[in-house]
């Protein structure tokens, strides 16, 4: 299936590995040229590199995305150097799981307002789009009660919620906003990995509820976000894309 994403310009805010990196790179796959950031340079200029290779443009700035202006600063850059914005995913997450004071500010700075900013900072370019789109990256976390009760799941729930509002508020600029929800989620350097190492029986006990026996990996979850952003899914907005293996039960 061509998904009209070829020649499109894709942001994904923390695209250097895991779930990013895989959006990253469906979206080249597909043609789309994209541009990515990342707290660490070394891997922004692999993820870069890895991109062009493959026949796209790329472009990648080392920055936290907690940082605002730095963060405006580069999805303007980026909209300069591909040629324009398609499609935003904000996918950082500060992982901040807790109820203390700090979990809670960094789960706010990271997870919410890198978002509101990034979108504030991108809809001036997306408004010029033909086919324009945002995804947030939000978790079933978000609307289930599950070991991230606390700063983490309200957060994601926070950003559901901002997407059905921004689908609304948006839909007369021609801007389509979902959510994607992904469940149980294992790959290289990822929090499962760490909780494995760290944590067994939660790792046990959280495998052991999933219905299909095996967590989900990031090349899934990209799938349904690069097809939700692109132009085949044009009559998509305002909608909470779950890819979790039928973990969750909430009708």
């Amino acid at each position: 299936m061509d998904l009209g994403l070829k020649g499109k310009k894709a942001v994904v805010t923390g695209g250097s590995k895991g779930i990013g990196r895989a959006i990253v790179d469906g979206f080249a796959a597909e043609g789309a040229d994209v541009a990515l950031c990342a707290r660490n340079a070394q891997e922004v200029a692999a993820a870069v590199a890895a991109l062009k290779s493959k026949g796209v443009k790329a472009f990648g700035r080392a920055l936290d995305v907690a940082d605002g202006p730095a963060l405006k600063a580069w999805i303007a850059d980026a909209a300069g150097e591909l040629g324009g914005v398609d499609a935003l995913v904000c996918n950082v997450s500060a992982l901040a799981v807790g109820d203390s004071p700090e979990t809670w500010e960094k789960s706010f700075k990271t997870d919410m307002m890198h978002t509101v900013n990034a979108v504030a900072a991108a809809v001036p370019f997306l408004e010029k789009s033909r086919s324009a789109s945002i995804v947030l990256i939000s978790s079933v976390s978000g609307f289930e009660v599950d070991f991230a009760a606390g700063s983490y799941g309200a957060m994601k729930a926070a950003l559901i919620h901002y997407a059905k509002g921004l689908s609304r508020q948006l839909v007369g600029k021609g801007i389509r906003v979902n959510c994607v929800s992904p469940g149980n989620t294992y790959f290289e350097g990822g929090i499962w990995q760490n909780i494995e190492k760290n944590l067994p029986d939660l790792f046990a006990s959280t495998l052991k509820v999933n219905p299909t026996g095996k967590f989900g990996t990031a090349q899934e979850v990209a799938s349904g976000v690069v097809f939700i952003s692109s132009p085949m899914a044009s009559r998509i907005s305002g909608t909470n894309l779950v890819i979790d293996g039928a973990l969750t039960v909430a009708v």
